[in-house]
């Protein structure tokens, strides 16, 4: 048969050898030690005209609120600055051209437990909002370079800081070449599940995952109802937290939120199956208010939705997030998506293995959303000094690698990746390099922000949470 002739089909694909030694010979193109070089180019953008730029298609009134999250800690800045370490990567020298289903927004606090279909627990990435198909080193440079600012935050030492950063690195460079000679629909199933991330902890380490598990497993719609919601005339309704949470009659460009709704709703349904339809038809929407999320999505469109099943003890909540353009997408190429929304769902389908069930797009005004469920024994680590004991630092950067690099190869070519990467210790000592050059790069771009507050340039909130 013509298997070059049938659309999607490869006629004669590369052997796994083939292409980790086509992955190999990169390195000619891109020795390892350029990557780890980092220089601001010399017509670098101010880093806060950056910010301000993105606040001008958000809500003006939060943009305030973001700005004082994101001057938490310069940890808190990098995970608010993923537009600025774009257009940084982007100039800051050639790739390697492999290309995955890129994150776009790489951090340690970007991962987290949750369940799957089978209501098991798997680890994964957690936001999607920046994905975009490019560089897999834009990814895994901005995760190494996460670890030195959150390591600081959390009052962990250079030395063990730098350890974490090269527990990663190994644990990405291990993942990939074992993946890499995993058959595909084996690859395709693949997760990280609760048994195997236990496999590979110490005893001290294991009590602080089933920590983490435990708390994830209490983190439900039952409870979600108990935290965010009050009874008023005999019925459960939504709790009013301004600025953060607040119920609205219609949205800014004034249209009544009933009619809203009613549109990205009818939109909506059009993207998820007729299996994801009949259920959620069990449900009736008894309230919606609009929620304040993240760090760098402050100030974006978003809503929760209250529905009711059978009696009040079946409530499901769904959270609507406004989705805008890539902060890849200058620097890269346009998404084939003309919905944001699909982007993140398309690109969220992809790269986790068992994404929410009622993960969908819809638009209404010209605006994009996707929609999923606000909590479904989703959990994470809390970058909290007082609650995150730092000695298991390294354990969970490798961990967040790992799921890097799961990822990556579900959607790129792990052999070429493997390849380039090789056995030696080039390639982690160049990116360990990057990462604490580039933390440099976010400690000074974090002061450009704290100083725009100071001299009134930029608004800051009282109060970040």
């Amino acid at each position: 048969m013509r298997t070059d002739l049938l659309p999607g089909f490869r006629s004669k694909p590369l052997s796994v050898e083939e292409r980790i030694a086509a992955g190999k010979a990169l390195r000619t193109k891109i020795p390892h030690h350029l990557q780890g070089i980092y220089k601001p180019a010399a017509n670098r953008a101010d880093p806060v005209s950056i910010l301000e730029k993105q606040g001008k298609t958000r809500l003006k009134h939060l943009v305030p609120v973001r700005y004082a999250r994101m001057l938490t800690s310069p940890f808190a800045f990098l995970r608010g600055a993923a537009a600025i370490m774009a257009a940084d990567l982007s100039a800051n020298g050639e790739t390697t051209g492999i290309q995955v289903q890129a994150c776009g927004d790489m951090h340690v606090a970007n991962f987290g437990i949750f369940a799957s279909v089978e209501r098991n627990l798997i680890f994964g990435i957690n936001d999607f909002d920046e994905t975009l198909p490019g560089p897999w080193e834009w990814d895994l440079k901005r995760l190494v370079a996460s670890i030195v600012p959150s390591c600081r935050f959390l009052g962990v030492d250079k030395r063990s800081t730098i350890n974490a950063v090269r527990v990663a690195l190994n644990s990405y460079r291990k993942r990939m070449k074992e993946y890499a000679n995993m058959g595909s629909m084996e690859l395709w199933y693949a997760t990280i599940s609760e048994k195997d991330i236990l496999k590979t902890l110490p005893p001290a380490q294991q009590k602080a995952l089933k920590k983490m598990t435990g708390k994830a497993r209490t983190r439900t719609h039952m409870q979600v109802l108990g935290k965010l919601t009050d009874i008023v005339d005999q019925e459960y309704r939504l709790r009013d937290d301004p600025p953060f949470i607040v119920h609205e009659t219609h949205t800014q460009a004034g249209v009544p939120i009933e009619e809203a709704l009613a549109i990205l709703l009818e939109s909506y349904f059009l993207s998820i199956g007729d299996d994801r339809k009949n259920l959620l038809q069990h449900y009736r929407i008894v309230d919606v208010a609009r929620k304040v999320v993240g760090v760098g999505s402050v100030g974006t469109r978003s809503w929760i939705i209250f529905l009711i099943g059978n009696n009040a003890g079946d409530p499901l909540f769904l959270q609507v997030k406004e989705a805008e353009r890539s902060v890849m997408e200058p620097f890269l190429s346009r998404s084939v998506y003309k919905n944001h929304g699909q982007r993140v769902v398309q690109g969220q389908r992809l790269l986790q293995a068992a994404p929410d069930i009622f993960l969908g797009w819809g638009e209404q005004s010209g605006k994009h959303f996707y929609i999923r469920q606000l909590r479904d024994m989703k959990g994470g680590a809390e970058f909290d000094p007082s609650k995150l004991d730092f000695a298991n630092i390294s354990h969970y950067c490798s961990l967040c690698a790992w799921a890097l690099a799961l990822a990556h190869a579900k959607s790129g070519d792990a052999a070429m990746i493997s390849g380039y990467i090789g056995r030696g210790d080039e390639f982690e000592e160049a990116l360990v390099q990057f990462a604490f050059a580039y933390a440099e790069q976010t400690e000074n771009d974090y002061q450009a922000l704290v100083e725009a507050g100071k001299s009134g340039r930029v608004k800051i909130a009282a109060v970040s949470e």
